[in-house]
């Protein structure tokens, strides 16, 4: 009979566990559900009707808008064969233009552009929200393209064939239905694929495992498969390296976030490159693949620095011979944060205490040699354009004051050509890189912006912006939205370059990895309180804003010390960390984050997963969320789900989904436009009290 009733306990103790466990909110993840999207409509109008209020939000608005449409945008090109492309949105062209032009036409006082595909008279004609995303094309003769068309701005597109010279989809042409797939130009007639091909044939974050040859006048169905993943991978890719003297085709099994298999189709048999799993290789220049090491590496007697740029022939490598050439070695404050080619010249990037600089890699008498590039100092340069056949490229320089220029080198002839308006007087600002100290006695850098009248009094509104993740750099940028709405409404802007990102580069990424996330969640605070401990601000004063891996930034953050802020804009965020690897391609970022079903790892997941540690009885600020209906890469029930537990604990909070524009939460300049002005009447009404 004891025994009977011990079972009997046993079990109705099991049921109230998993009752406990059971996520009441998970309904919200059905995105497109009837009862969901009824709640999000609440939630906009809601919020919507509140900072519309502001008497501002008109302003901001026309502002933006005005900033976002304005005629002197730069228009970046991108060099592909003879021509220069362009992608062009204005309020005239909500959703854009597709066009081209000459590079002597290019440089002339009246550009003359020549349209190849309008994709709002393509919307109207097809009745679908098509979001461009961008053009694969055919090389030499480039007549061909694969463009790429996204519904409401996923990352999800379908790919159709277009003939350039009548500017139209190709009848019967190469199409493929929606999927986050890729597609490269082995020939006018081949294709290599990358995409779904039906059940077994995506991983388990939603991409391709499968690379196929596609031939024109097969069936999807009938494509040659060349090379197959695992589901458990992030994914499998397909793509050709054009070079002067030759082409490549290249496969990448992505094992996880940061480990890779890099393989060649050499005589329709593919090669593995055996190098170390973290190593990237970025492109192949003069028969040499161009390789950064994401650790140290050990070959022979020799060892390789993490972080370095080396090169190897290609024609050894892929017989197993690997012979090194070391080109780039970053030092403990520096990084190598870009990397492209011409036809005689490697261009790398690098970030020296996070201000960049732009050098050119050549090859002369059988040694590499280096010529840095001369740019302002204390900015951001940034490669915007190469071509592999020409040594000309564009490239631009910023900072947090001075407008975006847009420079043309050619051979030794560096021009400035192009540069944005000064949309607000940087002449009244000052630009200080100061430091905080973390709680491991980490020095932690950032950069402040504020007024040359601002007093150290701890009544300025400040927004503190951070990222820290996924070897991604924050770096000095121009911004007109928060020159014009924010700087110049007596606010302080600040950077922070916290761990986890690439500022430093692999090691500093590194050491914010897994179970040592919380160290980057410390670097953010080490700054809130140095910010507030020099009087630059104060609590009430203070806000932080972050979007996706920025969005969990300032999620964790705010559970942690709600104390120290009155602001959060939590941006296409992920919140949820029991679930993420569930949710879309949540899976791929184990190798950043961790897995949740495994309880050792899990133990510390749970420790800063923002949805886990909401409290009722702690008082938080006002938190604003927004995220994107079609965001098909961070689910927006994370955000969803966090304001409905929120509210439900009696928390007040600010929610706003738009219903296009995939993870960048808007597809038009209206809709960014709209975004922004809710955002910052926001921000104004929270700090400027």
């Amino acid at each position: 009979m004891n025994v009977i009733k011990f079972l009997c306990f046993s079990i109705i103790f099991l049921h109230l566990v998993l009752i406990a466990d059971e996520d009441p909110y998970q309904w919200l993840e059905e995105v497109d559900g009837e009862k969901a999207l009824k709640w999000v409509t609440a939630q906009n109008e809601e919020t919507t009707a509140h900072l519309k209020k502001n008497e501002q939000f008109k302003t901001i608005y026309d502002k933006v808008l005005g900033i976002y449409n304005s005629k002197e945008r730069l228009k970046y090109p991108s060099i592909t064969g003879d021509h220069l492309y362009n992608f062009w949105q204005d309020a005239n062209n909500k959703k854009g233009l597709w066009r081209r032009t000459k590079l002597e036409s290019y440089l002339s006082a009246e550009t003359k552009w020549e349209i190849l595909l309008d994709v709002d008279k393509l919307a109207a004609a097809e009745k679908v929200s098509w979001v461009f995303k961008g053009a694969v094309g055919c090389a030499p003769q480039f007549t061909r393209y694969m463009i790429r068309l996204s519904r409401g701005g996923g990352d999800a597109v379908v790919m159709r064939e277009f003939d350039l010279e009548k500017k139209e989809f190709v009848k019967d042409g190469f199409r493929l239905p929606e999927a986050k797939g890729s597609v490269a130009w082995a020939d006018q007639d081949t294709l290599i694929v990358s995409t779904n091909f039906g059940e077994g044939t995506t991983t388990t974050s939603g991409y391709p495992n499968i690379v196929k040859v596609w031939k024109r006048g097969q069936k999807l169905s009938e494509a040659k498969t060349v090379f197959t993943g695992e589901t458990t991978d992030v994914g499998t890719w397909g793509s050709v390296m054009e070079t002067p003297q030759r082409n490549y085709q290249v496969i990448v099994r992505a094992k996880t976030f940061y480990t890779y298999e890099t393989h060649f189709i050499e005589n329709e048999k593919t090669v593995k490159i055996d190098l170390p799993e973290d190593a990237e290789v970025n492109t192949i220049f003069q028969n040499k693949l161009l390789v950064q090491l994401k650790s140290d590496w050990k070959l022979g007697d020799a060892t390789y620095r993490q972080g370095s740029l080396i090169a190897m022939d290609y024609d050894n490598a892929i017989k197993g011979k690997m012979e090194v050439e070391v080109i780039a070695v970053p030092t403990e404050r520096s990084s190598i944060s870009s990397l492209a080619t011409t036809k005689d010249y490697v261009l790398v990037g690098t970030l020296e205490n996070v201000r960049g600089k732009l050098h050119k890699y050549f090859i002369k008498d059988d040694k590499w040699h280096n010529e840095r590039i001369d740019a302002p100092d204390y900015g951001s340069i940034r490669v915007v354009s190469t071509s592999a056949f020409k040594d000309f490229f564009f490239y631009t320089y910023e900072n947090f004051l001075t407008p975006a220029s847009l420079y043309l080198m050619s051979g030794d002839k560096n021009t400035k050509m192009k540069s944005l308006p000064q949309f607000f007087p940087g002449e009244n600002f000052v630009v200080n890189q100061l430091e905080a100290t973390s709680k491991d006695g980490t020095k932690i850098p950032y950069f402040i912006v504020h007024g040359k009248d601002a007093k150290k009094d701890g009544s300025n509104p400040t927004l503190l912006y951070g990222y820290g993740g996924f070897e991604i750099s924050l770096r000095p940028s121009y911004s007109a939205t928060v020159g014009s709405v924010w700087l110049q409404n007596g606010g302080i802007y600040v950077l922070a370059n916290i761990r986890g990102g690439g500022e430093f580069g692999p090691k500093w990424h590194r050491a914010a990895l897994k179970e040592n996330r919380q160290r980057a969640y410390d670097d953010f605070i080490a700054i809130a309180e140095d910010l507030i401990a020099k009087k630059y601000t104060s609590a009430q004063h203070l806000g932080i804003m972050g979007g996706s891996n920025g969005g969990l930034l300032v999620g964790a953050v705010f559970t942690q010390r709600p104390d120290l802020f009155n602001a959060v804009v939590c941006r296409v965020p992920l919140l949820d960390m029991k679930r993420f690897n569930k949710l879309l391609a949540g899976a791929s970022w184990m190798g950043e984050y961790g897995n949740p079903d495994k309880p050792e790892e899990w133990k510390y997941i749970k420790k800063y997963s923002p949805y886990h540690n909401l409290s009722a009885d702690k008082k938080y600020p006002h938190v604003y969320f927004n995220t994107s209906t079609r965001d098909d890469r961070v689910h927006p029930a994370h955000a969803r789900k966090m304001v409905a537990k929120m509210k439900d604990m009696g928390h007040k909070v600010y929610y706003y989904e738009n219903t296009e524009g995939g993870h960048a939460a808007a597809a038009d300049n209206e809709q960014r436009a709209f975004s922004s002005a809710l955002t910052y009447c926001y921000l104004l009404q929270q700090l400027k009290k």
